[in-house]
């Protein structure tokens, strides 16, 4: 996956040892955790993005034709597509004139409401998030160098820390007993 040669040595555990000299050492660990994911994201974008660019997409626009092609019709309100990616509504409406352009997508307004609009995907934009989605199994999903009891502990941590920050409401089964009661 790395497009450079390696470092000779993790620059993040170098700051983490620069942390823990200057007396930080609470913070040393938390520091290095974040890094590290910001680092891991970096990575993992870059080569999302060398997957997707014979398809003229970005990580971003993918998501959105993803997202349209597990809906039985493949259409959906642009306000709820803006919420389920997690993304301000400009962001949305960048993505799709963007795909829009491209032919992948077209917008419909609502005869109910003219300030809502669903936007659809196209024929075209099916084809191309199935060909898409192809490459990233092979290119990214399945190499991306994680052992899988790394893959569920990494997903077990940031959705847990996701849930403690607000980003969704998990499921009663799996909430944490410490917060119970409270």
């Amino acid at each position: 996956m790395p497009q450079h040669e390696p470092l000779p040595r993790d620059p993040i555990a170098e700051a983490r040892r620069n942390w823990e000299r200057e007396g930080w050492t609470r913070a040393a660990g938390p520091m290095a955790a974040v890094t590290s994911i910001m680092r891991a994201q970096q990575l993992l974008l870059a080569q999302a993005d060398r997957t997707l660019k014979p398809f003229k997409l970005t990580f971003s626009r993918y998501e959105v034709l993803a997202l349209l092609s597990f809906t039985r019709e493949h259409r959906m309100l642009m306000k709820k597509a803006s919420a389920l990616l997690q993304v301000h509504p400009t962001s949305i409406t960048n993505a799709v004139d963007r795909l829009e352009d491209a032919g992948l997508v077209r917008r419909e307004p609502l005869s109910t409401d003219r300030r809502a609009v669903n936007v659809v995907l196209t024929p075209e934009g099916l084809e191309v998030v199935a060909q898409a989605t192809r490459a990233l199994n092979e290119d990214l999903f399945l190499t991306t160098g994680f052992e899988d009891h790394e893959v569920e502990a990494v997903v077990g941590a940031l959705s847990g820390f996701r849930a403690r920050c607000g980003d969704f409401t998990p499921p009663e089964s799996s909430a944490d007993p410490r917060r119970a009661g409270s």
